[in-house]
Order: structure tokens, then C-alpha cells, then sequence
């Protein structure tokens, strides 16, 4: 879940690897750091720059000379030791040799670490990454390649890893298992980062590492090859995004802009899909053919976080349109009960980045046991994505922010697409599927029109800020809607929520209902609407504020935001949008950094 740059090529490599480091900060953003090749007439060394905080702290301690083309740099997410500029990455071996930046965690760390300080080795960081630079630097290999491959058989865990030796200035070596690393072709010089975000400017070709590859970089050529040494032959790919579409496009944060851009990035998902002769979709990278479609007895949907309760929207779908029995599942709780693998379920991989670590170990997990496992991810060429059977991509474009909206919303639509697929193959009739297009062709319109009340969704939030807890309920379609939301609003403002099925309040969560402890209601105007009136007098006989997100003005709420009305199954996809603005807006008047909040990074691609 940190940042890796690394450049070699003719330019000055400071600026290049601060620029991406901005670039990677959603990535981790408590420390960093960069570590370059420094030549001069008595040789080759290795210069470094470390700083606890943000990349702008780093930026103001580089020395005018710092001058180099071959350098390495990291933006950190600590797992191990608090964030300080001791614990920063890079770290050097013990003659200050070697340089590395390590993404994941070394499961072995404290053993190895007891065995390097009996041998005399004195360690200068709390860290788990240290381990590493010190082991390439005490091989006795020839090579560099061979050095690094030594340190990484006795490691066990996960590691995205950029290796820098004064003694090999011609060349970078790294290596993936578990944490990405992503390789930049230029023009007479090369990249590698661990997200595209840090190359689109300089480059648009790139390979993705597998795991248990490595590559050589130097400034005119790459090879890849395993970790024990036989050649693999990756070509290049073309990142679809623009370098444009990681600017702030005249927002003021990347959240606010990735709201706004819900309604085009909701026409992506759409676009090329719909049948409309057939009131069907196509969703060709299923690699599901109707009679496997048939076939399936269950569907069981993985994520994380967001991804998990986007998963929990999707079951319902899929239920409701295919009528398959489905349920979503935290993938970091399944990859770890010895869950009982049916041949007959469809499973579902969620994730934005591709490279969540729980979802992919469930995935792998899965396939070792063979079942079916597709992927509904963002990123093209993610680990995901490359592990799975098929799937979809969400094409949400890139999402920077830390907390996920655009792809959220995104990955909701995109499986109502698959819904609606699995039912026309089964027994959703012509006419539902007709409803259920016209209603998804009615979402970038209606996603507009809630963007259009922000201004009152901004007044509410700074009504309710002052909460010191907030209390989101809602039945059946919208609890899904409430989870999310009270997940948006604890992760951007840090005010304390939680989320209820409505039909729960009375048998516990009541007890926490008081003026101070605001309620955020679901309330979609469909047959469980008188129920959820109930719930709202329930909650007002207790002195209990409420805001409803409905279809039409509730008069038991204090407050009531209402969106417009598409078809009951997809309502959920509209409902959760103006609950953004208020974790946005509630954020800005507590003046919280809204694009990295503490403690929190993008891609959790750690345990």
C-alpha cells in the first residue's frame, strides 16, 4: 500500500521521482523517500533523502546537489515501526551499498532480523524492509540479479521491491510476489513504479509484473525473468488513461472531482454493452457461455470495504433479476474459514485497484481449489484481472482520492449489467429486461440532476457535523446504501457511524438513539415504505434527529434529500450519491484532509 518510483535513464532523476511520488501519495503518505546514483571522479555511491510526513516535507530537505539519472523513491504506509525518518524507505545495507523500497511484508522479518544482529549487523530502522537491503548486501553473488534473488529465497511474505547498488550503477533490479510493480518503456530510458499514476506523463507503454518476476532495467533495455533465473517474455501494453485524467481539473480535491464525474464515468460502463434487440447486454470477458450461465446454483461476491458492500448490492440484484441465490462476503474473512468450495458457484472478485491482497489471496485460493472465479475490477491489467476467468472491467477511469465514489458507483451498475445478462439467460422476461435498460440509460441523468443539490446537501452536512455519532439505517435494497455511506462518512470526516438494517433498530442499536446521535434514513419509495415510516416515528419517540434520502419529502424526518425515482432495483445506485456529498462536505467543515485521511491508503495491498 506505498508508492515506488524509479527512474535510469539521461535526465535528472530528483524532480522525475518527486513528481511521482506526488502522484503516488493516496498510496501512503506518513514518510518518504528517494535514493540516487551518485557519480563522481572517485567513483559511485549512493545519495539518499528521507523525511517523516508528506512528499513536500521530503522535497524541502533535498540539497541543491543532488544531481543523478538513476534513482529510486518510495511514499510509506507504515506496517511496521511508526512513522519517522528513520523508519522511511529507502533503506541501505551496512556499507551503504545497496538501496531498496519495499511495498508488502515480510512474514519472516523478526527471524531473520535476530539472526543478522547475532552476525553483528546493526539495524538503523524499526522496520520489516530493512531485512532485505542487508541481505542483498552481505550476498557474495557475482551479480546483482543473483544478489537480489538470494535475499528474496529466504523471505517469506509479500514484496513490490526496487534495488539500487553503488557497484552496479548501469542498472535497477526488481522484483513482484504479491505487491505490483509496474515497468515504463521510454525512449532510451525506462521506468517502474507500483501504479500507473506515477508514468502516465512520461510514458504509455508499460508491463506488469507477474509474481515471482523480476526485471533488469537499464537506460536503453529491460529483461524479465524469475526469481530463479529462467527468462519470461512480457510485452508491452498501452495504458488507456490520459495523463489529464489524474489532474484536479479545477476542483478543489480529487474526492469532489470524482463525484462530479459520475454521471460520464457511468455512460463508460454502459456504453458498447447494451443489446437492445435482445433487452439483454453484452459482456463478452465473462468468458461464460449461456449454458455455463444455466448452470449456476449460487453466486458468492468478494471485496473489501467498498468493494464488499458494492458486492452486497450486486447479490441483491442478482437475486432479484437471475433469481440465483447470491450473498457478498468480506474476502478478507473468507480467504481465512476454509470456506466449502461448490463447483456449482459462480465467485466474484471486487476490487478497484486489481490488486486488493485479501481479494487476490481469495482469488488464488479459489483457483487452486478450481472453482469459477470472475473479476469486476477498474485497473486493466491488474492482478485480478489477469488471475481470474474472466469478468468486467468497470471503466471508471482513474480514481485518486483515497475513499472510493466513482468506482463505487461504477461497480454497482456494472453488476446490474451482469444481473441483467444472468437473467435474459434464464427467465427474466423481455419486457423487465427492456425496463431495466431504460432505467440504467436513465442513471447519468438522474446522477446529475442529485450532483445539481449540493448546495443544500452542503448546508445539511454542516447542520449535522457537530454529531458526535451518526446512526445509517435502511431495509433490504438500502441497507447496502447505508453501509457504504456510513463507511464514506467514518473514513473522510472521522465521525463515528454505523449502519443498521432499520428492522434491527428495536432489537439493540435503539438504545443509542438521542439528539446527539443523529439518524441517516433509506428510505426508497417501494413496498417497504410504510415500514420504514415505522422506524422513523420509532426513532423520533426517542428525541432521534433524522434525515431521510427519499423519493419524496418525509414528514416524520427533520430533513429529507430527495433524489428522483428509477426502477426499484436500481434506486440503490442513485441513493447513494448525495450521501457522498455529505461525507464530502461534512469532511470540509471539519476541516479534514479529504484526499488522504489518516491512517487510511488506496490500494491495501498488505494483509
Amino acid at each position: 500500500m506505498c508508492g515506488i518510483v524509479g527512474y535510469i535513464g539521461k535526465r535528472d532523476v530528483a524532480p522525475l521521482l518527486l513528481e511521482g511520488l506526488q502522484r503516488l501519495e493516496y498510496r501512503g503518505y506518513d514518510s518518504a523517500g528517494i535514493a540516487i546514483i551518485r557519480k563522481t571522479q572517485s567513483g559511485t555511491s549512493l545519495k539518499t533523502a528521507k523525511a517523516k510526513g508528506r512528499v513536500r516535507e521530503l522535497e524541502a530537505q533535498i540539497p541543491k546537489r543532488f544531481a543523478g539519472t538513476t534513482g529510486i523513491a518510495h511514499t510509506r504506509w507504515a506496517t511496521h515501526g511508526a512513522p519517522s525518518d528513520e523508519n522511511a524507505h529507502p533503506h541501505l545495507d551496512g556499507d551503504s551499498k545497496v538501496a531498496i523500497v519495499h511495498n508488502g511484508i515480510v512474514d519472516n522479518a523478526s527471524e531473520i532480523r535476530a539472526k543478522l544482529t547475532a552476525d553483528g549487523v546493526v539495524f538503523t530502522s524499526e522496520t520489516d524492509s530493512e531485512v532485505l537491503a542487508h541481505l542483498i548486501g552481505r550476498s557474495q553473488a557475482s551479480t546483482l540479479e543473483e544478489m537480489v534473488q538470494q535475499a528474496l529465497s529466504r523471505v517469506e511474505g509479500t514484496y513490490g521491491i526496487a534495488v539500487l547498488h553503488a557497484d552496479f550503477p548501469d542498472r535497477i533490479v526488481v522484483a513482484r510476489n504479491g505487491s505490483p510493480v509496474v515497468l515504463g518503456i521510454g525512449e532510451n530510458e525506462m521506468f517502474v513504479a507500483s501504479d500507473v499514476a506515477a508514468l502516465v506523463r512520461h510514458t504509455r507503454q508499460v508491463i506488469t509484473l507477474d509474481d515471482g518476476e523480476m526485471a533488469t532495467l537499464t537506460a536503453g533495455d529491460y529483461r524479465t525473468y524469475t526469481t530463479e533465473g529462467s527468462r519470461t517474455s512480457a510485452s508491452p501494453t498501452t495504458i488507456e488513461w490520459e495523463a489529464e485524467n489524474y489532474d484536479l481539473g479545477g476542483h478543489d480535491t480529487y474526492m469532489h472531482k470524482e463525484i462530479a464525474e459520475q454521471p460520464d464515468a457511468v455512460d463508460r460502463v454502459l456504453r458498447g454493452r447494451i443489446d437492445d434487440r435482445f433487452a439483454t447486454v453484452h459482456l463478452g470477458g465473462l468468458n461464460l457461455d449461456a449454458r455455463e450461465a444455466r448452470g449456476v446454483r449460487r453466486v458468492k461476491i468478494l471485496g473489501c470495504g467498498s468493494a464488499y458492500y458494492s458486492g452486497q448490492i450486486g447479490a441483491q440484484l442478482i437475486e432479484e433479476l437471475a433469481r440465483i441465490p447470491a450473498d457478498a462476503e468480506p474476502a478478507s474473512e473468507f480467504r481465512y474459514r476454509n470456506a466449502v468450495v461448490d463447483p456449482h458457484t459462480l465467485y466474484i472478485a471486487v476490487s478497484q485497484s486489481g490488486e486488493t491482497y485479501d481479494t487476490l489471496a481469495a482469488v488464488q485460493e479459489l483457483k487452486r481449489k478450481g472453482a469459477r472465479v470472475l473479476g469486476v475490477v477498474n485497473v486493466v491489467g491488474s492482478a485480478i484481472a489477469r488471475e481470474t476467468d474472466g469478468g468486467m472491467y468497470v471503466h471508471a477511469g482513474p480514481e485518486v482520492c483515497v475513499v472510493s465514489t466513482k468506482c463505487f458507483t461504477n461497480t454497482a451498475v456494472a453488476f446490474a449489467l451482469l444481473a441483467l445478462h444472468l437473467g435474459r439467460v434464464r427467465d427474466l422476461s423481455v419486457a423487465d429486461g427492456k425496463r431495466i435498460i431504460a432505467g440504467l440509460r436513465r442513471l447519468p441523468g438522474q446522477i446529475a440532476e442529485v450532483l445539481g443539490d449540493e448546495e443544500q446537501i452542503a448546508k445539511l452536512a454542516a447542520e449535522y457535523a457537530n454529531a458526535r455519532s451518526m446512526m445509517f439505517v435502511g431495509r433490504v435494497r438500502g441497507y447496502p446504501v447505508a453501509r457504504e455511506a456510513a463507511q464514506k462518512l467514518k473514513e473522510v470526516s472521522y465521525v463515528h457511524a454505523e449502519a443498521y438494517p432499520a428492522s434491527e433498530l428495536k432489537h439493540g442499536p435503539l438504545a443509542l438513539i438521542e439528539p446527539e446521535v443523529p439518524t441517516v434514513a433509506i428510505i426508497p419509495n417501494d413496498d417497504l415504505l410504510e415500514k420504514n415510516r415505522a422506524t422513523l416515528e420509532e426513532i423520533k419517540a426517542r428525541s432521534g434527529r433524522i434525515l431521510a434520502i427519499a423519493h419524496q419529502k418525509q414528514e416524520t424526518a427533520n430533513h429529507t434529500i430527495t433524489v428522483p425515482a428509477n426502477e426499484p432495483e436500481l434506486d440503490p445506485i442513485l441513493m447513494g450519491i448525495p450521501l457522498q456529498l455529505l461525507a464530502y462536505h461534512t469532511a470540509l467543515v471539519l476541516g479534514r484532509d479529504i484526499d488522504k485521511p489518516r491512517n487510511l491508503a488506496k490500494s491495501v495491498t498488505v494483509e
